[in-house]
C-alpha cells in the first residue's frame, strides 16, 4: 500500500486509576487475547502496509514487551517494519516528553522524511476496530482532499462530548470541528483516523510547532478545515475507545456478542496479537460456564456467566463469576463471588472472598492485589 502508518499510544490517562496506573491504555487486554494496540497495528498490516511507526510515552513498559517482536504483525521484513518512538533527550531538548500529539510527530519527523510512501495514516493505539485503509484512502483521493477523516454517527445513549465532533456539508467536506464540546453541534464523531499527504503532514507540523502549537486536532485539523480541503469518511463497523472504566469494561462485554465477536476473530483479515504458547483452557467435572470467552491456560472448576476470562485464570470450586474481565493470571479461590467487577492480572482472591461493583461503575481490583473473605 503506498501509506506508511502511525499510531499514536503515548497519551496520558488517568481516568481509569489502576487500570492505568503501570500501562498504557493501548496496551489493556481486549476480548480475551488481545491488547488494544492489536486492533489499529493489525488493521495497517492488514491493507498491505508495511511500514508503521508506533509512538509511545506514559508507561510504556508493558507495551514495549507486547511489540517486541514485530513479526507477529506481518511487520518483520528487511523493507518497512516497525518503529517504536519513543520521548529522547537531545541539544533541541524541549522537556521530558512529548508536548502534545502534533509534536510527537513533530520530534520524530525523521520517520517522515526518510519515507517514499505518499500518504501517511494516523490512528489513535486506544481504540477497538477493524478497518481496511485501502477503501478510506481511495476515498480520500477521489474527494481530492488534503485531509480525510474518519467519522461514526453516535447513538443517543453515548456521550459525544467525550469525542471530537464534526459538521459536514451536502458533500461530506468538514466544515466545522470542535474537540470535546460542551454543546454539540452534530452526532457526528472522529475515530481518531486520519489520511493525509506525507509532504504536506511534514510541511504542516512544522508549521504549527514553529508557532508553539502542539495539538493534531485542535491546531492543525481544526485551525486549518477552512483553508484546506478535509473532508469525513463515514465508518460504520465495530468502534470502541476504551480509554474510560466503563468504555473498557463495555467493549470486552461486547465480545460476548456473536456478530461482534466473528467479526474480529472469525471474518478474514483477522486481527493478530502476540502469541502465547500456553495448553488449552481446562473445565473440571464441577465447571458450568455460559457465554464465556476463555483464555488458554485457563483452569475452571466453577460456575461463570457472560465474561471474558484471560489466559491462565483459576476458579476455583462453587466460585461464581459473572459479568466480569478476569486478566491473566489471577486466581479465584472457593467459594468467590465475583460480578460486575475488573480484576486487573495476577490478583488473588481467597476463599469466600466477594467482588461485587454494578453495571454503572464495576468494581476494579488492581494488579496484584490480594482479597480476602
Amino acid at each position: 500500500m503506498r501509506a506508511v502508518g502511525i499510531i499514536l499510544a503515548g497519551g496520558r490517562n488517568d481516568k481509569m486509576g489502576d487500570l492505568t496506573k503501570n500501562r498504557a491504555t493501548s496496551a489493556l487486554p481486549v476480548g480475551g487475547c488481545y491488547r488494544a494496540i492489536d486492533f489499529p497495528l493489525s488493521s495497517m498490516t492488514n491493507s498491505g502496509i508495511a511500514k508503521v511507526a508506533v509512538i509511545t510515552q506514559y508507561n510504556s513498559r508493558s507495551l514495549h514487551d507486547h511489540l517486541s517482536s514485530p513479526k507477529w504483525w506481518d511487520l518483520g521484513s528487511k523493507q518497512g517494519g516497525m518503529f517504536i518512538l519513543s520521548p529522547f533527550l537531545s541539544n533541541n531538548d524541549y522537556s521530558l516528553g512529548f508536548r502534545g500529539t502534533a509534536d510527537s510527530i513533530y520530534q520524530n519527523l525523521s520517520f517522515l522524511k526518510r519515507s517514499n510512501e505518499p500518504y501517511v495514516i494516523i490512528s489513535s493505539g486506544d481504540c477497538v476496530y477493524k478497518m481496511d485503509f485501502n477503501e478510506i484512502v481511495s476515498y480520500h483521493e477521489s474527494k481530492n482532499a488534503d485531509i480525510t477523516i474518519a467519522y461514526r454517527k453516535v447513538p443517543e445513549n453515548e456521550d459525544i462530548r467525550r469525542y471530537g465532533v464534526m459538521e459536514l456539508d451536502e458533500d461530506e467536506r468538514v466544515i466545522d470541528l470542535e474537540e470535546q464540546p460542551l454543546e454539540p453541534q452534530s452526532d457526528l464523531a472522529s475515530i481518531g483516523v486520519y489520511v493525509i499527504s506525507r509532504p504536506l503532514l511534514i510541511e504542516l507540523i512544522e508549521t504549527i510547532v514553529s508557532d508553539g502549537r502542539f495539538d493534531l486536532v485542535r491546531d492543525l485539523f481544526s485551525k486549518y478545515r477552512k483553508r484546506l480541503r478535509i473532508y469525513g469518511y463515514l465508518y460504520t463497523g465495530y468502534w470502541s475507545n476504551i480509554s474510560r472504566t466503563n468504555s473498557y469494561f463495555e467493549c470486552n462485554m461486547d465480545f460476548l456478542k456473536r456478530e461482534i465477536r466473528n467479526e474480529f476473530i472469525a471474518e478474514f483479515p483477522f486481527i493478530k496479537t502476540k502469541p502465547k504458547d500456553e495448553p488449552p483452557a481446562k473445565y473440571n467435572t464441577m465447571a458450568d460456564v455460559t457465554n464465556c470467552l476463555v483464555g488458554s491456560g485457563a483452569i475452571l472448576n466453577g460456575n461463570a456467566r457472560d465474561s471474558v476470562i484471560f489466559r491462565r485464570v483459576f476458579t476455583g470450586e462453587h466460585s461464581f463469576v459473572k459479568n466480569s474481565v478476569i486478566m491473566e493470571g489471577t486466581y479465584v479461590g472457593n467459594n468467590c463471588v465475583v460480578e460486575y467487577a475488573i480484576l486487573d492480572k495476577e490478583v488473588t482472591l481467597h476463599n469466600g472472598a466477594r467482588v461485587i461493583g454494578s453495571p454503572e461503575f464495576p468494581l476494579v481490583v488492581a494488579k496484584g492485589s490480594e482479597v480476602r473473605a
